[in-house]
């Protein structure tokens, strides 16, 4: 009876090891995952949606870390020496979303890039910048015409409005 028990422990103590291992490696601080947005965890979560700013998202996890929730974003991407500026929003926008839907502002926020990992402050400064950057955005969006605001191929091409843009570099 010992030997099945003590079996049944070391069988637990893997597991917990593979666990912070898979955790560790998707680049999630050591905390409760209670939100997943990748299909390999399970069935996929609905979507934050904050009526007060307007914005709707599905980080990819948010971890519970003693009181605070934390987003995390995986990025496939290879990073430079410092995040996109893209990543930066989509990563300050899930924060604001925690903030608003889930009541509790996140410290910050992490950007897991390929053999690299970013901890962003969700700071003042940059709460501001994004509800800033959300309000150009209504205001562009209201316009009759927009213009394309890059000149990336690759970007172009993956775009889901290429097939009816009048702007698209690659047809």
């Amino acid at each position: 009876m010992q030997y099945l028990a003590l079996f049944f422990i070391m069988v637990a103590l893997i597991l917990f090891w593979l666990s912070a291992k898979r955790q560790q490696a998707a680049g999630l601080p050591a905390g409760r995952v209670i939100y997943a947005d990748t299909r390999s965890w399970g069935a996929v979560e609905k979507p934050l949606y904050d009526p007060i700013s307007g914005l709707t998202g599905k980080p990819d996890y948010l971890v519970e870390k003693g009181a605070q929730i934390i987003p995390v974003e995986v990025k496939t991407t290879r990073a430079t020496e410092i995040p996109y500026d893209g990543h930066i929003y989509q990563l300050a926008a899930y924060c604001l979303l925690v903030k608003n839907t889930l009541g509790k502002k996140p410290p910050y926020g992490i950007l897991n890039y390929p053999g690299r990992t970013y901890a962003i402050d969700f700071s003042p400064a940059l709460e501001n910048a994004l509800i800033d950057l959300i309000e150009e955005m209504r205001m562009a969006a209201e316009k009759k015409e927009l213009n394309r605001s890059h000149d990336l191929i690759a970007r172009c091409s993956h775009c889901g409005y290429r097939s009816m843009c009048d702007q698209a570099i690659v047809h």
